[in-house]
């Protein structure tokens, strides 16, 4: 006897297809899902740098490389022009004060001085027959006045004696009266001599004053030409390096023109380019230093250039302490600029993470470390070393600084530990 089947469901036969569009959609729900939630990546917390916010103090400063120089360079001009006769120092030589570099020859100048030479001899010439004149005229008028005085007194003798006579009867009035008027003419006339002689006194002084002043004149301006032949001898001011000389042997060099520079090797200096982005907070007197061979050396900032060239501009910083003993022109230094005093704050290190994210967010590792998660956080000041966190961390919590170019744009990042 034939045992009735059951009728098979109706979706028996198409159950392979149910399965899959089953899959289909769960697959699809779980990436919807995945999607509209934060972005997830694995990584390795071996191939990234994670640091600590901490609070501790904070210097602002800037670091820079700074190249050696000596404290001071001084131009070598020619005072007088002429020829290049013969060159004495060479480039690099040490000089001392007083040392010839070079010789100028120039005989249009020579040909001057002589001139010079002659026409000072006959002012002199001038000025001794002057005050042989002035002597003559004065030996002259002191005679008269003798001469006025001795008459005077032999006047006074003869009047006295005929004023005697004229009382005795001897000499009538009327004679008398003659020579009174001849005494009194002789008196006027001696006290005009005399007058005269003060006055060519006076004279005489004043021309003399005059002579000497012309004199001390002429000869000021005789041993002033006198030291242009010297100037035709270049030497060095001050003591030093001589670099940059700029003559050859049979050059034309006209007055004012500089033929070399001195190094100045009594101390250096240090000079350092920094960014436009600084030059409204560095000024003279600023404190700095150079950190070498483990020891630390002050320096101050004792020059600015305000003059912003390719998006910088230089300084100039001398030693205010200790120089390194090794110290030489030319060699460089990474100096460390102050730009304030320390200050409590909320730092991290520096990172890559500040190139990609500029600064608006960083990851922050979770208490456990194994999440990391996209935190937004506000930097203010920095240096070198570290970053100002102003918002966004509190001390103690650890993020990732670095590797930021392997990341993307992932909200988590899921840290797998060695």
């Amino acid at each position: 006897m034939d045992i009735p089947l059951k009728p098979r469901p109706w979706y028996s036969k198409y159950l392979y297809h149910i399965l899959i569009a089953t899959a289909f959609i769960v697959l699809s729900g779980y990436l919807i899902v995945r999607s509209l939630g934060p972005r997830q990546l694995r990584i390795d917390a071996g191939e990234y740098k994670i640091a600590k916010a901490e609070a501790a103090p904070f210097m602002e400063y800037v670091d820079v490389e700074g190249l050696v120089g000596p404290i001071s360079t001084i131009r070598i001009n020619a005072q007088e022009s002429g020829f290049v006769e013969r060159i004495v120092a060479e480039d690099g030589a040490m000089l001392r004060v007083g040392d010839t570099i070079l010789v100028l020859s120039n005989p249009e100048l020579l040909r001057t001085i002589d001139e010079e030479q002659a026409e000072w001899e006959n002012q002199q010439r001038n000025y001794r027959e002057q005050e042989i004149e002035m002597e003559q005229r004065s030996l002259t008028l002191r005679q008269q006045a003798l001469d006025a005085a001795h008459q005077m007194a032999s006047l006074e003798k003869s009047m006295q004696q005929s004023r005697e006579e004229c009382r005795m009867g001897i000499k009538s009035k009327a004679e008398l009266e003659v020579l009174e008027e001849d005494y009194d003419y002789q008196r006027r006339k001696a006290a005009l001599q005399l007058q005269s002689l003060r006055h060519d006194s006076v004279c005489t002084l004043l021309k003399r004053e005059m002579l000497d002043a012309n004199r001390g004149a002429s000869r000021r301006k005789m041993s002033r030409t006198a030291e242009r032949t010297e100037h035709l001898v270049v030497r060095a001011t001050v003591a030093g390096q001589l670099s940059f000389l700029n003559v050859v042997l049979g050059q034309q060099v006209a007055a004012g023109t500089s033929v070399g520079e001195i190094k100045v090797l009594t101390d250096y200096k240090v000079r350092a380019s920094l960014s436009e982005y600084y030059i409204d907070r560095i000024t003279t007197g600023l404190p700095a230093s150079i950190q070498y061979q483990e020891r630390k050396f002050p320096l101050r900032i004792s020059k600015v250039v305000p003059e912003v060239k390719d998006r910088s501009f230089p300084c100039d910083l001398v030693f205010t302490a200790e120089r390194p003993a090794n110290i030489r022109l030319g060699k460089s230094y990474r100096v460390q600029i102050e730009l304030g005093r320390p200050e409590a704050a909320l730092v991290i290190p520096r990172g890559n993470f500040y190139q990609h994210t500029a600064g608006r967010w960083i990851y922050r590792l979770s208490p456990d470390g194994r999440t990391a998660l996209r935190t937004p956080i506000e930097i203010g000041r920095q240096n070198p070393q570290q970053y100002e966190i102003l918002s966004g961390l509190q001390p103690g919590d650890r993020v990732l600084v670095s590797g930021y170019d392997k990341l993307g744009d992932a909200d988590e990042l899921l840290i797998a530990s060695d």
